[in-house]
């Protein structure tokens, strides 16, 4: 017997927040999501460039969840010794 479930990511990683999953005797077994999503990850996953953008995409969110601060482009110079 199949039951579904949907579920919401409250992340923005782009794509795949929404999606809904058929589960088969308790355990998860296929995914549904959106079709454009679909289309967007199949365009992540031909190029090696664009993979990696994302990868640095959401590395730097990450960095930015980590560090409450954020500093000007003149405070992050002074920061590195780039001017005094």
């Amino acid at each position: 017997m199949f039951v579904t479930e949907k579920k919401v990511i409250g992340g923005n990683n782009m794509f795949l927040d929404n999606y809904q999953v058929i589960k088969e005797n308790g355990e998860d077994r296929f995914a549904i999501i959106d079709f454009s999503e679909l289309i967007k990850m199949k365009e992540l996953l031909s190029s090696s460039e664009k993979l990696q953008d994302y990868q640095d995409y959401l590395h730097i969110k990450e960095m930015k969840l980590k560090n409450e601060k954020s500093y000007s482009l003149e405070e992050a110079r002074k920061e590195l010794g780039l001017i005094e």
